[in-house]
C-alpha cells in the first residue's frame, strides 16, 4: 500500500474482528469472497445441553438465497469428525450420542449449488455441569473463568515487544443493545487488549471514545501515563446506552481524539480500534474513509449482530487480519492475542515506513478506468463512456445487469472491446430499469478493480390524449392519440366498485387504430379504461380515465285518477322507446308488505281492492334491456267508504213503513239496518244482502217516531258512517181515506261533537257533518258553567267543522252547543262540556353552577303552554333592589349575573300566560365567597410575624397588608395564588397590627378583605453583649465540564402535593439547587432555567428569562415556597407547554428544550396524551420518580429511550446517586448541536424547518402570503407559498450554532403552473450583506437541480444535476427530494431513490448573522426581493447523510406501504390503542345533577341577538347545507358586512270568513290584564289602568288544508343583515362553532314547533322529517339570526288550497316598554267593520242584547296570516338560548365558612374565569346574557310579598306547602284530560 505521508496527516488503523482470521487466507478465503455476495454466512451459534447424552446446536439462517446447511463437528480428546447436511428449514442439529466429557469444535456453512459460504464456527468445551457455553473459534482461547458474572485477566498473556510506539485509539459501542452484563465482558476484552503494550507517556498511548446516540470521549490519549491507570480507568468505564450512530462517533473522533492537544504525536504511527454490535444506523463509508485518509489505520470488530459487510467498509485493508467477528460476548477474548499481535506487527511495520526504513509493501500498478458516463439513454439502450485506464490495457470488459433483482458481475451480461476504446454501446435494455454498469480494464496478465456506475433506462412512449366520449347507457368510445413505434394497443376496463373488483375486459388493436367502441356497459355505473402502447410483447406505461355511464331513464309524470276508497288508476308517462315493460310496487305508507305487479308497455294501470282512508306509496319502475330505472314515486290517500245514498221512507201505515236508499259502491257486501223509537224501547237490527236497497219495516206502534240507521259493510270489513232517517208511523184508523204522501227532508243533529286542544285561553270544538248538502250553517253556542258571564254565539258556514273558542277564561268549565240549521228550520241540538287549562305555575326550582357574581337557576315548565317566564331575584342577606327579567316559553333555564359575592338572593320564576299569570315558584340562592378562611398567625416575635391561611381556590394572586392600629406604618406584598402564607419583618415591637388578606382573579378584581389582630412581642432586657461574628458569604457551586458548552431552555416541573410533606420538599430544593449549580453559563447566552410546582394545578415560580446569572438563580429557588395539593401531572406538563416554553416566556427558537419532572406518586389525570404530544414536538423530557411513583407511568412521560430518561429512588435521601448522571444526560442534551426531532416515531438530531418558519396549522395564519392546502394526503397540510410570500428569518434562531458537517436537506415539495421560469431557491441562507452561503436552487426553466455553499477554504462552490430524473421534479406533481451533503459528496434522492451524486469538498460552517429564506428568486437584488409561488409540505434538515436511505417516503401515495408507515394523521388505525379522531358533538343533554370539579371547558359561541321578525306563514325548513370543508382553507382578509335584510313578504289574503253578530256589551269587570283585540263590539266604559301587560296567546293555527300545487321557485332572498366580526379560525373557527350552536338552536325550535302544531291540529301524518316535507302552516316564530343560504330543499308533494287558516300565534313576552297604539288584526292595518252576515232563516235569528262593558269582545272571523295586535309594550330582539341547546358542568361548590359581618363585594359582569386553575377555565368566559336587561321591581310588586324556599346545588329544593298542594292538583287534573279520552255523544 503507498502512503503519503504529511505532517498533518497520521496514520490510523482500526480492527474489524472476522472468524479465524488469521488462517481465512489464501484460497480459502478468496473461495469465501467470491461466493459472499451471493449468501452470507450462518448466524447467532448456541448449544443447549438436553441431557446427559443429548447437545442440542442452533443457529440464525443467513441472508441470501441457499439451499441447506452443512455441518462439521469434531470432538476432542479422539479426533473424531461428522459431516451432516440439513435442509434449509432445519436450524437445529440434535447429537444423540453426545459426550459430556468431550470438547466439541462445530463448522456450519450455508451450502448452494455446490458452493459454500464461510462457515459459523463455535465450540462447546467440556463441563461438569450441564451449562451451556457458545464461542466462536479464533487464535489462541484465553483461559477464561466464570464466577459471579466477572471474567478475569488472562494469566499468560501475549505482550507486544516492538520498539515502536502508537498512539491506539478506541471506540466502544455502548448502545442499549449489549446490555450491562455484557459491557462488564467489553471492559474485561479491553483490559487484556491494553495489557499487551507498554503504555506510558513516551511509548505508546491509549485513549478510548464510547458512543451510542451521541459519542463522548471517557479518556484522551495525554489522559494517562501508566499501564494500570488506563487499566483502572477500564474497570471504571461507565456503561452508556443509547442508539448506534458508528459514522458520527468516526467522525469525532477523527476531530477530537487525533489532535495535538489531545496528546496525538506527529510521526507516530496512529490506530483505531472500532468494537460494536450490532449495524449503524447512520452512514459509515465516509467518516471511515476519512480517518483513512488522515492516515489512522483501523480495525474493526464485530461482536453478535454485527453487519459484516459494514465491519469491511469501516476496517483499513487487508480484511483478513483488520477484520474480527465473533458470535457472542462471552467469547471475545479469544481473539484477544491475535489482534494485539496483528496491531503490534501494524505499528512496528507503521513505525518503520514513517521513518523511511523498510517500505511498506508495494502497491501494484494496475488501476481501473476512470470518470464514467453514460449518456444517449433511450428506452432499450444507452451508451457508456470512460477514461482510458493508464498502462497497456489489452481490452475493456463492460458487465451490465439491472440493480434490482439482476445477476452481479461474475454473472451479468458483458460485452469486451479494445483496449483502444474508451465507449461502448449497451443494447436490448428492458425499459425504465436501473441498470449497474462495471467496466474493467484487462491487462496481459491481470485485470483492474472496476469502474463502477449506474444508467436507468427511459420509458416507453405512451399514448396521448386519451378521450372518452359518446357516453350512453350502455356504450362509451374510447380515443387517443397514436404512439410513435407502436406495435399495437391494448385496452383494459373494469367499473369502479366499492365491493371486490370486478372482471376486467380487454382488447387488443392494431398500430393503426386510434379508437373503440366499449359495449355491454353497466348502466350508471363509473369506468376505468386504461390503454397500452405495446413494443411487441412489453407495454408502456398505461393512460388511464374514468367516465360513467348514463343512467336508465326512470318513467315520468306519475299520477293519479278516479281515487275511491278502494282503487285507483295511475298513469305515467313513458321515458324511451327502449322500455320493454314496466314494474309498479306499491305499499301502505306505515306497513312493511309491498305488492308488484309487472305489466308491459302501457302506460296506465288501475290498482284495486285498496284499505279506504289509506296512504299508500306508489313506485313505478320502467324495465330495459340492461335492468330497472331508477323508480318514480308518488303517495296518495284512498277515500272513506262511502255512505249510503238517498236514505228515504214511503209506504207509511200504522205499524210499518218501507225505506230505500241507492247503493254507494259496487263492493258493498251487505247493509245493517237500525231502527229504534225516539221514545225509549228497544233497537232492532236486520241485516240486508248488498244488492238489495230497500226495505220494508213492519212490527211498528201506530203514531211512534222512529230513529233509522243504515250502514254499509264492505268487503274488508270496514263500515261507512250511519245515516239516520226520522220517520212517525200513522194513527191507527178505521176508515179508508185516499191521502196524499208529502215528504219532508229530515233533519239531522250533528256527530262525534268533541272538545280539545285546550289552553288556557281557548278551546277547539269540532264534529262531523252528517248532511252538509242541506244544512244551511252551524249555530255554535258557548257559556261558562258559572254563568258569570254571558252565553256567545258563532255562526259556522256548512263546509267547515270547527272552530277555536278564544278569548276564553282560565281553569273554567264551558258548555259548547252546536245546532245544524236547516232551510225548514234548526235541527237536532248536540252539547258537550270543557273545561280550559289553569295557569300552572312552574315547578322543581333549582340553582346550580354558583360562582362570586352569578348562579344558574332552572325550573321545570308547567303543562300548560305559556307565553314566557318572569325572574324576580332580590338580595336577603345583604341590601339591593329587586330585580326582573322576562325569558321565553321555550326556556327553562336561566344564567344570573352580576350578583353580590358571598350573597344569599331570593329567586322567583312566574309563568306568565295570555289571561294572567300563575303563582310564583320561589326559593334562595347563594353566591360564591372570594375570600381566604381560617386566617391565623404565628412566630410572632418582636419584629416580624407570620400569617397562615386556607387558600381560596379560584384565587391567582393574594394582596397583603399589615398596618399598625394605632401608628400609620403598613407594608403591602402581593404572593401567588397558592400561596398559603407570608411573613412580614421590619415591624416595631410591642405594636398590635391588623393583617388583611385580599384574595384577587386573574384579571385584578379583588374580594373582600379577611382580616386579623396581632400584637408583636415586647422588647426583653438586654443581655451581656456577645462578640459579634462573622457569616461567610454563600458559595456558589463550580459548573461541571459535561456542562461546559450547554445551551438549552431547562424546566424543572416539581411535585408539590400533600405526600411529598415540608422536609422532603426541603430536599427537592435542595436537589434542584445542586442539578443547577452544575451548569455553567446562565442566561440567554448559555443555559435558561425555569421551575414551576405542580399540585391540583401548576404554578410557575420563574420563567426561563427570569434571572441571568448563577447567583440569582439559585437565591430563587432557596425562596420557593411549598404548594401542596393532589398530584395532576397530565395538567402540569400542559401548562409548561403552554405558559413557560413560549417566546415571552424566554423560549428560544433552534435551542434543545428540555424538561425535567420529579414526582412521588400516580399521577390522578391523564398524562399519556400530553406526554406523547410533548415528545412528538421534539421536547426532551427527563421523568425523576421516587417513593410511591408508578415506573410505567414515568416511562410514559420521558423520552425514548427510557435507561437514559428515566430515573428512579427508593427516597429522597438517594438523589445523590442519580444526580451525577442526570446532570450528565440532562448537560448532553442540552450540547448537542442538532436538537432531536421527531421523525417516524423516534426522535433524531435535526432541524423542523416547517415550524421554525412558522409553516404550520396554527401560525400560518399570520403570515402574509401564506395559504393552507390539503397535501398528498387529506390528513397532511400542506402550503402554498404565493409570489408576495417572501419568507425569511434569522439564522441565529434556525442554526445557532451553524450547520453540522453531515447532513440530509429534506423537501416535500410541488412545482406549480405559475411558478416562473426563472431560476430561484427554495432554500438559502444569507449573510447580512445578503451574499449567498449555501442552498438549493430549482431552475424551472432549464429544468435542473443545484446545491451550492462555501467550502472549508471559503471558496464558493456550486453542483448542478439534471437528467430525466431530476426533470420529474417540474412536471407539477408533489415530489420528495433528499439532498445529502457529506465532506466529500453531494447526493440526490427523488422519492427515496438516489438518482445522481457528485464530489465536493468539505463544507465551512456558516455565519448567523443573516437571514434564511424560502422561494427567492435568484435575479432579487437588494430590497427588491420576490419569491416563487410553490407548494411546500414538508422540510427537514436531519443531521445525518444516511436519513434518504431510511426514509420510506410514506407521504407519497405512490410509494406508500401502510404495513411500513406509520399511521396518517388524524386517522384511525387497526390497532388496539390507537384512537380515532373526535367524532362530531351529539345532541346535548339535559341539566345533569351535580358532578365532581371537570376539566376546562371550551367557552360556547354566543350568536347575536337578532330583531322580532314580522309574522308571516312559515315555510318549510330547508335541509342543511353539507358539511365544508376542515379548517384547512385559505384565510382570507374579514368579508365586508352584508346588507340589511329587508322584510319578508306578508301571507296571502285568505278568505273572508262569515261575518258574526255583534256581541252583547260585557259588564264591568275589575281591571285585568290587557286581552286580544276582540271583534269590533260596542265601545266599553275605560277601566282603570292595569298592570304591565303579558304577551298575546298564540291562535290555533287553522285546519290542514289540502297540499297545494307546487310553487316555482322565488327568487333569492334579499342579503342579510349586517353580521358579527367573524373571528379568525384554526382547525375549527369560533365563527363556524357559532354557526353549530345556531343550526342546533333552529332545529330545536322548529322541531319544538312542529309538536306544538301537531297538539293543535291533531291530524295524523306520516313520520316525516320537519326539514324535507312541508308540513301544515305553524304558527309564526321569532326571527333569528341571519343564517348563510341554505341549499334549495327537494319539492314538495303537490296539493289543493287549503280553507283559510285561523290567526297565527303572537310572539313571545317582551321587555317592558312605552304603552302601544292598538294594534290591528290581519297584516297591520284596522280593517273596517265587517259587513252584518246574511239574515237567518225566518223566525230563527235574532239580534243579542246589549251586553256589559269590559268583557273581551270575540274575535271576528278569520283573516289572512298576520300580525296579532299588541298585547303588552314591544318586545326585545328574538334570540337563540344556547343553555336550551347547550349544556354545561362548571365545577362543583364550595363549603365556606359562616362569613356573615363580611361586606359583600359587587363583581363585574366580566369575571367568569376560574382563576389560578388554567385548566379549569370559566365556560362563561364569553357569555353575553340573551334575555332583556333586568329592571326594577317595584316595590308594592305582590311578587315580592312571596314566601322563599333555599336552593342549594345540585339538586335540593323545597317548595311552600300551598304552591306544593295546588300544583299537584292541578296536575293530577292535567293527567286525566291526557289519559281519558272523551267519548263523542249526542244531547238534545
Amino acid at each position: 500500500m503507498q502512503f503519503s505521508v504529511r505532517l498533518s496527516f497520521f496514520l490510523l488503523g482500526f480492527v474489524l474482528i472476522a472468524v479465524l482470521p488469521h488462517t481465512a487466507k489464501g484460497q480459502e478465503h478468496q473461495s469465501f469472497m467470491g461466493h459472499q455476495s451471493l449468501f452470507s454466512s450462518p448466524r447467532r451459534f448456541r448449544v443447549k445441553v438436553l441431557g446427559q447424552d443429548k447437545l442440542e446446536v442452533s443457529w440464525k439462517e443467513p441472508k441470501g438465497d441457499f439451499e441447506g446447511y452443512k455441518v462439521i463437528y469434531t470432538t476432542r480428546p479422539g479426533g473424531q469428525q461428522k459431516v451432516v447436511e440439513l435442509a434449509k428449514q432445519e436450524t437445529k442439529l440434535v447429537i444423540t450420542d453426545f459426550d459430556p466429557s468431550k470438547d466439541y469444535n462445530f463448522k456450519i456453512s450455508a451450502v448452494n449449488g455446490g458452493k459454500e459460504s464461510k462457515p459459523l464456527q463455535g465450540k462447546h468445551e467440556a463441563q461438569q455441569s450441564g451449562s451451556e457455553t457458545a464461542q466462536t473459534q479464533g487464535t489462541k482461547k484465553s483461559d477464561v473463568t466464570r464466577e459471579n458474572n466477572e471474567i478475569s485477566e488472562a494469566e499468560d498473556g501475549f505482550m507486544c515487544k516492538t520498539p515502536a510506539i502508537a498512539d491506539i485509539v478506541i471506540l466502544v459501542d455502548g448502545s442499549w443493545s449489549i446490555g450491562r452484563i455484557n459491557f462488564r465482558l467489553v471492559r474485561a476484552f479491553l483490559e487484556n487488549l491494553v495489557s499487551a503494550f507498554s503504555v506510558e507517556f513516551d511509548k505508546t498511548r491509549i485513549g478510548l471514545a464510547q458512543y451510542s446516540g451521541d459519542p463522548r470521549i471517557e479518556w484522551h490519549l495525554n489522559a494517562h501515563t501508566t499501564k494500570e491507570a488506563v487499566i483502572e480507568a477500564v474497570k471504571n468505564l461507565p456503561y452508556k446506552g443509547g442508539n448506534t450512530l458508528t459514522g458520527l462517533a468516526l467522525t469525532f473522533i477523527l476531530e477530537n481524539s487525533f489532535k495535538v492537544e489531545s496528546g496525538s504525536r506527529p510521526g507516530v504511527p496512529k490506530i483505531g480500534i472500532l468494537i460494536t454490535d450490532g449495524k449503524s444506523q447512520d452512514d459509515v463509508i465516509p467518516p471511515a474513509q476519512s480517518l483513512k485518509d488522515a492516515g489512522i489505520e483501523l480495525f474493526a470488530i464485530g461482536v453478535k449482530n454485527a453487519d459484516e459487510n459494514e465491519l469491511k467498509a469501516i476496517a483499513s485493508p487487508p480484511e483478513e487480519t483488520h477484520v474480527y467477528n465473533v458470535a457472542d460476548f462471552s467469547v471475545m477474548s479469544d481473539i484477544v492475542e491475535g489482534l494485539t499481535k496483528t496491531v503490534c506487527d501494524r505499528v512496528d511495520q507503521l513505525d518503520k515506513k514513517l521513518k523511511g526504513g523498510e517500505p511498506a509493501p508495494p502497491i501494484t500498478s494496475i488501476a481501473p478506468p476512470r470518470d464514467l458516463v453514460t449518456s444517449a439513454i433511450t428506452a432499450r439502450s444507452f451508451r457508456v463512456m470512460w477514461t482510458h485506464a493508464p498502462g497497456q490495457v489489452e481490452k475493456y470488459r463492460v458487465v451490465y445487469y439491472p440493480a434490482s433483482g439482476g445477476q452481479p458481475e461474475e454473472k451479468g451480461v458483458f460485452q469486451v472491446v479494445m483496449g483502444t476504446e474508451n465507449s461502448v454501446e449497451l443494447t436490448h435494455l428492458n425499459s425504465l430499469t436501473e441498470y449497474q454498469v462495471a467496466v474493467f480494464a484487462v491487462y496481459r496478465s491481470s485485470a483492474s478493480e472496476a469502474l463502477r456506475g449506474s444508467a436507468t433506462t427511459l420509458a416507453l412512449p405512451r399514448v396521448n390524449d386519451l378521450e372518452l366520449f359518446d357516453i350512453t347507457h350502455s356504450t362509451m368510445r374510447v380515443r387517443w392519440k397514436i404512439a410513435a413505434g407502436a406495435s399495437g394497443y391494448m385496452i383494459l376496463y373494469a367499473p369502479l366498485t366499492e365491493q371486490e373488483a370486478a372482471d376486467e375486459k380487454e382488447v387488443k388493436v392494431g398500430d393503426s387504430v386510434n379508437e373503440v367502441e366499449l359495449e355491454g356497459l353497466t348502466p350508471a355505473t363509473e369506468y376505468t379504461v386504461t390503454v397500452y402502447a405495446m413494443y411487441g410483447e412489453e407495454a408502456s406505461d398505461p393512460m388511464t380515465s374514468q367516465q360513467t355511464t348514463l343512467p336508465l331513464i326512470p318513467a315520468r309524470n306519475l299520477r293519479f285518477q278516479d281515487v275511491d276508497h278502494s282503487s285507483v288508476r295511475i298513469l305515467w308517462e313513458s321515458p324511451s322507446r327502449l322500455v320493454r315493460g314496466y314494474r309498479i310496487m306499491y305499499v301502505k305508507t306505515s306497513g312493511l308488505q309491498t305488492t308488484e305487479v309487472d305489466l308491459g308497455p302501457v302506460t296506465s294501470y288501475l290498482l284495486k281492492n285498496l284499505t279506504s282512508l289509506t296512504e299508500y306509496t306508489v313506485g313505478v319502475f320502467a324495465v330495459y334491456k340492461e335492468g330497472e330505472a331508477a323508480a318514480v314515486t308518488e303517495s296518495f290517500s284512498t277515500k272513506v267508504v262511502p255512505d249510503p245514498l238517498d236514505l228515504r221512507s214511503s209506504d207509511v201505515s200504522s205499524d210499518s213503513f218501507r225505506v230505500s236508499w241507492q247503493h254507494p259502491a259496487s263492493d258493498v257486501v251487505m247493509y245493517r239496518l237500525i231502527w229504534t223509537p225516539t221514545d225509549g224501547g228497544d233497537s232492532q237490527e236486520v241485516i240486508v244482502n248488498g244488492n238489495t236497497n230497500t226495505y220494508l219495516i213492519k212490527g211498528l206502534q201506530p203514531a211512534s217516531e222512529y230513529e233509522v240507521l243504515l250502514a254499509a259493510v264492505y268487503t274488508n270489513e270496514i263500515e261507512s258512517d250511519e245515516v239516520v232517517l226520522l220517520e212517525t208511523t200513522d194513527k191507527r184508523t178505521t176508515t179508508v181515506a185516499t191521502t196524499t204522501m208529502t215528504t219532508l227532508t229530515p233533519r239531522y243533529a250533528v256527530k262525534n261533537l268533541r272538545i280539545d286542544e285546550e289552553t288556557t285561553f281557548s278551546m277547539r270544538v269540532s264534529w262531523q257533518a252528517v248532511d252538509s248538502k242541506n244544512v244551511r250553517h252551524y249555530r255554535l253556542t258557548y257559556i261558562s258553567a258559572k254563568g258569570d258571564r254571558a252565553e256567545e254565539t258563532r255562526t259556522v258556514p256548512s263546509g267547515q267543522t270547527s272552530l277555536v273558542l278564544q278569548p276564553l277564561l282560565s281553569d273554567t268549565d264551558y258548555k259548547v252547543t252546536v245546532i245544524p240549521a236547516y232551510p225548514e228550520g234548526d235541527g237536532p241540538v248536540s252539547s258537550q262540556m270543557g273545561r280550559t287549562l289553569p295557569l300552572s305555575a312552574p315547578k322543581n326550582l333549582r340553582v346550580s353552577e354558583e360562582w362570586y357574581n352569578r348562579f344558574r337557576i332552572s325550573w321545570d315548565v308547567p303543562p300548560s303552554p305559556t307565553m314566557g317566564y318572569r325572574v324576580v331575584y332580590q338580595p336577603v342577606s345583604a341590601p339591593g333592589r329587586a330585580l326582573e327579567t322576562f325569558v321565553g316559553e321555550d326556556v327553562n333555564t336561566m344564567l344570573i349575573l352580576n350578583l353580590l359575592s358571598g350573597t344569599e338572593y331570593s329567586v322567583k320564576v312566574i309563568a306568565s300566560y295570555t289571561t294572567g299569570s300563575s303563582e310564583a315558584l320561589a326559593g334562595k340562592a347563594k353566591t360564591l365567597y372570594l375570600g381566604v378562611i381560617n386566617l391565623s398567625t404565628y412566630q410572632v416575635r418582636m419584629s416580624g410575624v407570620c400569617a397562615q391561611w386556607v387558600p381560596h381556590r379560584h384565587a391567582s394572586t393574594y394582596r397583603l397588608v399589615i398596618q399598625s392600629v394605632t401608628g400609620s406604618q403598613m407594608q403591602e406584598t402581593k404572593l401567588g395564588g397558592g400561596g398559603s402564607r407570608h411573613c412580614f419583618s421590619n415591624l416595631k415591637p410591642n405594636t398590635e397590627y391588623k393583617i388583611s388578606v385580599y384574595s384577587q382573579l386573574q384579571d385584578g378584581t379583588e374580594g373582600p378583605a379577611v382580616t386579623a389582630n396581632v400584637k408583636t412581642l415586647p422588647i426583653p432586657t438586654p443581655a451581656a453583649a456577645k462578640p459579634p461574628t462573622t457569616t461567610a458569604p454563600p458559595t456558589i457551586p463550580p459548573a461541571k465540564e459535561v456542562c461546559k458548552a450547554a445551551k438549552a431552555d431547562l424546566v424543572f416541573l416539581v411535585d408539590g402535593s400533600w405526600s411529598i410533606g415540608d422536609d422532603n420538599f426541603l430536599k427537592i430544593i435542595r436537589f434542584l439547587y445542586s442539578t443547577v449549580g452544575a451548569l455553567d453559563r446562565i442566561g440567554p447566552d448559555g443555559t435558561q432555567v425555569a421551575i414551576a410546582q405542580f399540585s391540583d394545578d401548576a404554578r410557575t415560580e420563574f420563567k426561563l428569562n427570569s434571572y441571568g446569572n448563577k447567583e440569582r438563580l439559585l437565591d430563587a429557588i432557596n425562596k420557593i415556597s411549598y404548594k401542596g395539593g393532589n398530584t395532576k401531572t397530565g395538567r402540569a406538563i400542559q401548562h409548561v407547554k403552554e405558559n413557560i416554553f413560549i417566546t415571552e416566556g424566554g423560549a428560544r427558537r433552534g435551542i434543545p428544550n428540555v424538561l425535567v419532572v420529579l414526582t412521588d406518586g400516580r399521577s390522578q389525570d391523564d398524562v399519556n396524551k400530553v406526554s406523547k404530544e410533548i415528545q412528538m414536538e421534539g421536547y426532551i423530557v427527563f421523568a425523576i420518580g421516587f417513593a410511591d411513583a408508578d415506573y410505567g407511568e414515568l416511562v410514559s412521560i420521558a423520552s425514548k429511550p427510557s435507561d437514559r430518561h428515566v430515573f428512579f429512588v427508593d427516597d429522597l435521601d438517594a438523589f445523590q446517586k442519580i444526580e451525577e448522571k442526570l446532570v450528565t444526560f440532562v448537560c448532553e442534551a442540552a450540547t448537542a448541536t442538532c436538537p432531536s426531532i421527531p421523525m417516524s416515531g423516534s426522535t433524531t438530531p435535526g432541524f423542523r424547518m416547517m415550524e421554525l418558519f412558522g409553516l404550520v396549522e396554527n401560525k400560518y395564519n399570520s403570515i402574509s402570503g401564506v395559504s393552507m392546502v390539503p397535501g398528498t394526503f387529506n390528513a397532511f397540510p400542506c402550503f402554498h407559498l404565493h409570489s408576495n410570500a417572501l419568507m425569511a428569518q434569522p439564522t441565529r434562531f434556525i442554526h445557532p450554532e451553524g450547520l453540522p458537517s453531515d447532513y440530509t436537506i429534506t423537501l416535500l415539495f410541488r412545482v406549480l403552473p405559475d411558478t416562473p421560469e426563472e431560476p430561484f431557491a427554495i432554500w438559502e441562507i444569507l449573510n447580512r450583506n445578503n451574499d449567498p452561503l449555501t442552498g438549493v436552487i430549482l431552475d424551472n426553466g432549464g429544468k435542473t437541480l443545484t446545491f451550492f455553499n462555501n467550502d472549508y477554504r471559503g471558496v464558493f462552490q456550486t453542483v448542478t444535476f439534471e437528467g430525466p430524473e431530476i426533470k420529474k421534479l417540474f412536471f407539477g406533481s408533489f415530489h420528495k427530494l433528499h439532498i445529502a451533503i457529506s465532506k466529500t459528496s453531494a447526493k440526490v434522492f427523488i422519492d427515496c431513490k438516489m438518482v445522481a451524486e457528485k464530489f465536493i469538498n468539505a463544507a465551512g460552517n456558516i455565519t448567523t448573522d443573516g437571514v434564511e429564506v424560502l422561494g427567492r428568486m435568484v435575479r432579487s437584488r437588494e430590497n427588491k426581493d420576490n419569491s416563487a409561488p410553490f407548494q411546500l409540505q414538508n422540510f427537514d434538515i436531519i443531521c445525518s447523510t444516511s436519513w434518504a436511505n431510511r426514509d420510506k417516503c410514506c407521504e407519497l401515495p405512490s410509494l406508500r406501504k401502510e404495513v411500513d408507515c406509520p399511521a396518517l394523521p388524524k386517522a384511525c388505525t387497526c390497532t388496539q390503542d390507537s384512537k380515532g379522531p373526535p367524532g362530531p358533538p351529539g345532541v346535548p343533554g339535559g341539566p345533569g345533577i351535580r358532578g365532581a370539579r371537570g376539566d376546562r371547558g371550551e367557552p360556547g359561541p354566543v350568536g347575536p341577538a337578532g330583531p322580532v321578525g314580522d309574522t308571516g306563514v312559515p315555510g318549510p325548513q330547508g335541509p342543511p347545507g353539507p358539511q365544508g370543508p376542515s379548517g384547512r382553507s385559505i384565510i382570507g382578509p374579514p368579508g365586508s358586512p352584508g346588507e340589511r335584510g329587508q322584510k319578508g313578504e306578508a301571507g296571502q289574503q285568505g278568505q273572508q270568513g262569515v261575518p258574526g253578530r255583534p256581541g252583547p256589551v260585557g259588564r264591568e269587570g275589575p281591571p285585568g290584564p290587557r286581552g286580544l283585540p276582540g271583534k269590533d263590539g260596542p265601545q266599553g266604559r275605560q277601566g282603570p289602568p292595569g298592570t304591565m301587560g303579558t304577551p298575546g296567546a298564540p291562535g290555533s293555527p287553522g285546519n290542514t288544508g289540502a297540499q297545494g300545487k307546487q310553487g316555482t321557485l322565488g327568487p333569492p332572498g334579499p342579503s342579510g343583515t349586517k353580521g358579527e366580526k367573524g373571528e379568525r379560525g384554526d382547525l375549527q373557527s369560533a365563527t363556524s362553532v357559532q354557526a353549530i350552536a345556531r343550526q342546533v338552536c333552529e332545529q330545536l325550535i322548529q322541531s319544538h314547533m312542529s309538536r306544538y302544531n301537531s297538539i293543535l291540529n291533531q291530524a295524523p301524518s306520516p313520520p316525516v322529517s320537519i326539514r324535507t316535507v312541508p308540513g301544515p302552516p305553524g304558527e309564526p316564530g321569532r326571527e333569528g339570526p341571519p343564517g348563510p343560504q341554505g341549499e334549495q330543499g327537494p319539492p314538495g308533494r303537490p296539493g289543493f288550497p287549503g280553507q283559510n287558516g285561523q290567526n297565527g300565534n303572537p310572539g313571545e313576552r317582551g321587555q317592558p316598554g312605552e304603552r302601544g297604539e292598538k294594534g290591528s288584526s290581519g297584516v297591520g292595518v284596522q280593517g273596517p267593520r265587517g259587513p252584518p252576515g246574511p239574515p237567518g232563516p225566518q223566525g230563527q235569528g235574532r239580534p243579542g242584547s246589549q251586553g256589559p262593558t269590559g268583557r273581551p269582545g270575540n274575535p271576528g272571523t278569520s283573516g289572512r296570516p298576520g300580525v296579532p295586535g299588541p298585547v303588552g309594550p314591544p318586545g326585545p330582539p328574538g334570540y337563540c338560548d344556547q343553555n336550551s341547546c347547550l349544556g354545561y358542568n362548571v365545577g362543583e361548590g364550595e363549603d365556606v365558612t359562616d362569613i356573615r359581618g363580611i361586606p359583600p363585594v359587587q363583581l363585574p359582569s366580566s369575571v367568569f374565569q376560574n382563576y389560578g386553575e388554567v385548566e379549569e377555565d370559566d365556560p362563561y368566559r364569553y357569555y353575553q346574557p340573551n334575555y332583556p336587561a333586568p329592571q326594577p321591581v317595584s316595590p308594592d310588586d305582590p311578587a315580592l310579598a312571596l314566601d322563599d324556599v333555599e336552593l342549594r346545588s345540585p339538586d335540593v329544593y323545597r317548595n311552600t306547602r300551598s304552591i306544593k298542594v295546588e300544583e299537584e292538583q292541578v296536575g293530577s287534573k292535567r293527567r286525566i284530560k291526557r289519559g281519558v279520552k272523551n267519548l263523542p255523544k249526542l244531547t238534545n
